[in-house]
């Protein structure tokens, strides 16, 4: 892809420069306020050492939740966040609340935090004003936040083209190879994994997919209105009526192409939404009328594994059944195991994906793990993220070299 990596510019050239490095620190945590899970903040740590052991002044922003412009609370400030890098990073990293005019101390090899650029009145707008101040005080912008690539927020797109030099950080240039073999330059066969509650939500992925996979694994409520549009019963399983001629358009625009669409033929039904149901395992043209799909049954497990054995490229995106309750989860570990076990180069993101992931065990067995939620779904639907966008319409020839001074005409004052 044709955009400038952090790796890209000598070490020797970010020393002494004010580099601005956007993260994705949107991470949760517990009802009495401790964080969670601090695996955003440690995905980003490549970038901001390699920045720091160059000598180099560095600054780093994120968003958190959805706060109120110019209206930030405590509950929406990144101040644990900083308090978190500093032990990870071993030394200070300051929070610095109003930071859009420049005006706060920063000397070559230090860090500090800026305060949720959520905050500020322009980030959302994506307001070039806003970029253009910020950029005064900016040598190198690197965007280290992939999982919100697919926003047009200023200090993802708009600042991007402001900066004097703009490039990607370790974490985005990861994801976007990482994407980029799979979908750009695959080995054959391609197998994508669908899953979702609708197809409503997923059409343009679909639509997208099925000029591109040679195998389209679908589950959950996706499977069942592609089985309907086959004229399996599916009694009370959720499905979308309205959709059956989308599925079946889909599966034709596979088959131009010698593609297909996986389903299962044996599936487990309940009588009700619930972990004590009642279940039993049917084939597909069996479905009891008033009981709902649930999960993918043995058979169609064992014909998915075997489909993924053969692929050369996985990507997957949704579990096969409610994974949550355990009567319902042997498919989705079905999945995940075949996934884990094939020869493939595989890729995964998504919420669900992640969690089925982590639930079974085998992180370790896949070989790329998107951070993206959003952006991963927009990736696969073949879009234009915003932040990739500015990246390189910013990837010219003369804007690889980082310029001798800063680039605005006053130093700013320290506060």
């Amino acid at each position: 892809m044709d955009f400038l990596r952090l790796s890209d510019i000598p070490a020797a050239q970010l020393a002494g420069k004010r580099i601005f490095i956007r993260a994705d620190f949107n991470v949760p945590f517990t009802a009495d306020g401790a964080l969670s899970d601090d695996t955003r903040i440690r995905t980003a740590l490549p970038g901001i050492r390699a920045c720091l052991d160059a000598g180099a002044a560095v600054m780093v922003t994120s968003h958190l939740g959805r706060p109120e412009e110019g209206a930030l609370t405590a509950a929406e400030s990144l101040a644990p966040v900083a308090s978190h890098l500093a032990k990870l990073l071993g030394q200070p990293v300051p929070l610095v609340r109003d930071w859009t005019d420049g005006r706060f101390e920063l000397a070559p090899g230090g860090i500090v935090m800026l305060e949720n650029c959520r905050g500020n009145p322009g980030e959302k707008a994506d307001d070039p004003v806003l970029a253009a101040r910020i950029a005064r005080f900016v040598d190198l912008y690197v965007n280290d936040a992939f999982g919100t690539a697919h926003r047009r927020e200023c200090t993802l797109h708009a600042l991007a083209l402001a900066a004097p030099v703009a490039c990607a950080g370790p974490l985005m240039t990861a994801e976007l190879d990482a994407l980029g073999r799979a979908l750009a330059q695959p080995a054959r066969p391609l197998a994508a994994i669908v899953a979702g509650s609708k197809v409503s939500t997923k059409l343009t992925i679909l639509e997208s997919l099925a000029d591109k996979v040679d195998v389209l694994v679908l589950g959950g409520g996706i499977a069942n209105t592609f089985l309907a549009a086959r004229g399996c019963p599916v009694g009370a399983s959720l499905h979308e009526p309205d959709l059956l001629d989308a599925a079946r358009a889909v599966e034709r625009r596979l088959a131009e192409h010698a593609g297909v669409v996986w389903l299962p033929e044996a599936v487990v039904v309940a009588d009700r939404f619930a972990p004590d149901a009642l279940t039993r395992t049917v084939h597909v043209d069996d479905v009891p009328e008033g009981w709902m799909i649930l999960d993918i049954g043995p058979d169609s497990r064992d014909s998915l594994a075997d489909v993924l054995q053969r692929a050369g490229t996985i990507v997957w995106n949704g579990p096969v059944g409610v994974f949550e309750m355990d009567a319902f989860a042997a498919g989705t570990r079905a999945l995940a195991t075949a996934v884990a076990a094939s020869p493939a180069y595989s890729i995964a993101g998504g919420g669900d994906t992640l969690a089925a992931i982590a639930r079974f065990g085998i992180t370790d067995h896949i070989d790329y793990i998107s951070t993206g939620g959003g952006a991963f779904l927009e990736f696969l639907e073949g879009r234009e993220l915003p932040a990739l966008a500015a990246l390189r319409a910013r990837a010219r020839p003369a804007s690889r070299r980082l310029p001798p001074a800063p680039v605005f005409e006053n130093e700013p004052e320290p506060a």
